[in-house]
């Protein structure tokens, strides 16, 4: 399973510089006469040796036509904008991708998996509250003290369950990661707007309720308006979660261009980049939550010798509380993803074909129903946030211990022919106690904030 496989030794005696973004000081290297800066301008994440000062990396990047927008020294990744049409061939294909020239090359539609169910539902209908038994862990904390990333397409600081959650000081924009820092209240958008409400809105007695309504929320926007997570901006926040007192980042997303990416020629690069950025705020004890995706594919059915490449991330990676969508019945989502080791948790992600999905927040001061693995991951984060507020000294590797330990068990089902054609849909394998349809099962408030013993 993603959180308990090792994280593997940290990198030696990495100076904690945080963000340095902006220009900085001027590369020393003057751009090869051969660069033909012929294409359209582009961003790039680029790796160097973790460490490395920023006026090295600058230098070797305006060598190879590059002229770098960002650069976290602590991971070793840069951001770099370059108009040579290959630039990656030139700072080498195994330490240089763009994600924007991916998106041009396929044409590709961004497809986020969600399916709306419009407005039906009636407010006082949480099933999906009722399920992790959210009101019972109430008496104990309610998430006040505990702060949660949203890492998303950025959440509407003016809607009146959200904005006393919202952190503006400790939010950030990621799509400019040469200058995250905001000097405004975060744009509102309905991915991260429904997000942020399933985790804490307030409980005020109108529309819904978060599961850690006390929470405190900041908006780090990763989402560009395609609907994609570029690895740089990905990169941006975790960077930015770690370096700003988060103890919980959610995660309702994949970066495109790494996640499955054995279905065409892939890059390393993304993963290494991103793997790179969430090993750092797990080590600053930053506990990330992620949704394991809506392709209702088996994420462990790869080829082994492609497996760097085919990885769904940040799911998949080391450190990471993955989490599988299930409907109002308990059965696993049609839509949602699994495999044995892949999946760590399930939280209520609702149904489609039931027509019963999940309420929460919508830019504009509204409400909906939606359904996806985005909507089960931030109930594991909200969990979290009341573990991080009842023991604030608890480090990212014991909330997610406690998570998986105080899971409710949910064995493979007899029969998961949902579609009646007499065929099986998916093949649920492992035991009543951690399959790879619920991991260790349903996460649940009220056990998680049980007492120990």
């Amino acid at each position: 399973m993603p959180l308990a496989r090792s994280a593997g030794a940290a990198a030696a005696s990495l100076a904690l510089l945080g963000l340095l973004a902006g220009p900085g000081p001027a590369a020393t290297a003057e751009p090869d006469p051969s660069c033909t800066a012929g294409g359209p301008a582009l961003r790039y994440v680029v790796l160097f040796d973790p460490g490395l000062p920023r006026a090295t990396a600058e230098s070797e990047a305006a060598g190879q036509c590059g002229s770098t927008a960002a650069y976290y020294p602590e991971i070793g990744v840069a951001v770099v904008d370059s108009a040579e049409p290959d630039f990656t061939g030139r700072m080498g294909r195994d330490r240089a991708y763009s994600a924007e020239r991916q998106v041009l090359a396929d044409r590709v539609e961004a497809e986020r998996g969600e399916q709306a169910a419009g407005a039906g539902t009636a407010p006082d209908q949480q099933w999906n509250l009722r399920a992790i038994h959210a009101a019972d862990a109430h008496p104990t904390t309610r998430g006040a003290g505990a702060l949660v990333g949203v890492l998303d397409s950025g959440v509407d600081a003016a809607h009146p369950e959200l904005a006393a959650a919202l952190d503006v000081r400790r939010s950030a924009n990621c799509l400019t990661p040469e200058d995250p820092e905001l000097d405004a209240p975060p744009e509102g958008d309905a991915h991260g707007t429904h997000v942020a409400g399933i985790i804490a809105a307030a409980d005020d007695g109108a529309g819904v309720t978060g599961v850690a309504p006390e929470a405190r929320l900041a908006s780090i926007r990763v989402v560009n308006a395609d609907g994609y997570v570029h690895p740089e901006a990905a990169v941006c926040g975790f960077v930015w979660a770690a370096e700003h007192g988060v103890d919980v980042v959610n995660s309702s997303f994949l970066v495109e261009s790494a996640q499955l990416g054995c279905t065409r020629a892939g890059s390393p690069v993304p993963r290494e980049a991103v793997r790179r950025a969430v090993r750092y705020a797990t080590e600053r004890d930053v506990l990330t939550v992620a949704a394991v995706g809506n392709e209702r594919a088996d994420l462990t059915a790869v080829p082994p010798e492609r497996e760097p490449v085919c990885d769904a991330v940040p799911t998949e990676l080391d450190g990471v509380v993955s989490v599988a969508a299930v409907g109002p019945d308990g059965v696993k989502s049609g839509y949602s993803s699994y495999g044995l080791g892949a999946v760590d948790v399930a939280a209520p992600g609702g149904e489609q074909r039931d027509e019963q999905c999940v309420r929460s927040t919508a830019p504009g001061g509204d409400y909906r129903s939606t359904c996806g693995t985005s909507m089960a991951a931030p109930h594991v984060a909200g969990v979290a946030a009341l573990l991080a507020s009842r023991d604030p000294d608890a480090g990212a590797a014991e909330l997610g211990r406690r998570l998986l330990e105080t899971a409710r068990p949910l064995p493979c089902p007899a029969d998961y022919d949902l579609d009646a054609d007499g065929a099986q849909d998916a093949l649920c394998r492992g035991y009543a106690t951690y399959n790879g349809f619920y991991g260790h099962g349903l996460v649940d408030a009220r056990a998680a904030l049980a007492p120990p013993g």
